[in-house]
């Protein structure tokens, strides 16, 4: 095994979801890097265009689509194979926040626009994925975003948001039952306070002042240094670790 942290990931086909986001961008990056041939994923085709005009290396695609489309899950996961040469992982990073400043201010399109974009979009997406995974015969990585959210229910008017984030925990262990047997490791990753436009759109400033002080090391983190723990986990080096949820939060939270 090659100790860098991108071991194994040479040629292999990555599918990044939300990759022209505050934190998306960067995991695109890094993944190109190690030699890997990146699907980049995002809403808006000119975003994901301009991402993947300034990426290393070659034979990496951009696609814009409404993840929430569940009928074109099938048939993006089979562009991936064919234009990437195979799918080896599934980085999820696509999701939305609506912040409200009271409970009761949350209406149910609220709520079905979080929970259809964060969690039901999200399982499909997997499944789809895993899918193609198993049909190729040779494993994968699934790595799937949460947030502190899960376990702390939010702050700044996030509830919804929190609870859709709490949902793709479980759905991770549940995945990561199924297709162990197929040598396919799901995780996923929770991010603490990182400087996003995700995070700072509608938080009044006492808030991610409190959140700051909250974490020990003083400070939100920079969307790269999340990346890392992404590409380790899609690498030959995380190979025998599935089912888990890894907190990167500065000790905001400790479990």
């Amino acid at each position: 095994m090659t100790w860098s942290v991108g071991a194994g990931l040479e040629g292999r086909g990555v599918i990044v979801t939300g990759a022209a986001g505050g934190m998306g961008r960067p995991v695109v990056d890094a993944f190109a890097s190690t030699g890997a041939r990146v699907m980049a994923v995002d809403l808006h085709q000119a975003a994901v265009d301009e991402v993947v005009a300034g990426l290393d290396g070659d034979g990496h695609i951009a696609v814009g689509a409404d993840l929430t489309d569940i009928d074109g899950h099938d048939a993006l996961v089979a562009r991936a194979r064919s234009e990437l040469g195979n799918v080896f992982v599934l980085a999820h990073l696509a999701a939305v926040l609506r912040r409200r400043d009271s409970i009761d201010q949350v209406t149910e399109a609220d709520w079905d626009f979080q929970v259809d974009t964060n969690l039901k979009a999200g399982f499909f997406l997997c499944r789809a994925a895993a899918d193609a995974m198993k049909d190729q015969g040779e494993g994968g990585r699934i790595v799937a975003f949460t947030s502190q959210g899960w376990w702390t229910g939010g702050f700044g008017g996030s509830v919804v948001y929190s609870a859709s984030k709490g949902g793709i925990v479980s759905m991770v262990r549940g995945l990561a039952r199924t297709y162990g047997p197929d040598q396919i490791t799901v995780n996923a990753v929770s991010p603490g306070m990182v400087d996003t436009p995700m995070l700072m759109d509608g938080l009044q400033p006492e808030v991610l002042e409190s959140l700051r002080t909250a974490t020990p090391l003083g400070r939100v983190a920079d969307p790269a240094e999340l990346a890392g723990t992404v590409v380790f986990l899609a690498s030959d080096h995380a190979s025998f670790i599935s089912g888990a949820t890894i907190n990167v939060s500065g000790a905001m939270l400790m479990y």
